[in-house]
């Protein structure tokens, strides 16, 4: 086997280069060196991103019904309004899909919201419901929805 181990490499003058290159350019601008920014630590990125909440089933289910009557609209004294509207179980049962467990933990939610801001006597959503402005209807949603969240459920 014949392996050359020389590199056969001239030595190079550098003073001849910087000959050369001055002749090239005269009058070249300063340089100035720049600093490098410092390295964020990964650790401070990973502090700042604020946390992911993710909604579990009741949760979901009561944000979904809300923006359901947001988009279709609110009825009273109806499940379903001809033109869409619903009212609040009208809402839960469109947003739930089914009768399943988000559903009814998400109305007896919706409920005791109800019962804790308008008295202990509504029985049911539909009689709460129909018996309450539009604003007072959305504070309890949004109450329950909020509740929801801090209970993580």
């Amino acid at each position: 086997m014949n392996t050359r181990t020389e590199a056969g490499f001239t030595h190079v003058d550098q003073d001849l280069y910087a000959k050369a290159f001055q002749l090239l350019d005269p009058t070249p601008e300063p340089v100035t060196p720049t600093v490098p920014a410092a390295p964020t630590p990964v650790s401070v990125i990973l502090a700042a991103a604020p946390p992911v909440h993710r909604a579990g089933p009741v949760e979901k289910t009561l944000s979904d019904a809300l923006a359901f009557l947001d988009t279709h609209g609110w009825a009273r004294f109806t499940l379903i309004h001809s033109e869409g509207a619903r009212c609040s179980i009208g809402a839960l049962r469109a947003a739930a899909g089914a009768r399943n467990a988000a559903y009814r933990k998400a109305g007896s939610l919706l409920l005791a919201e109800a019962r804790r801001r308008h008295g202990k006597q509504w029985k049911a959503i539909p009689a709460w419901n129909d018996s309450h402005s539009g604003p007072e209807v959305r504070g309890v949603w949004e109450a329950a929805i909020q509740r929801a969240h801090h209970l993580n459920i």
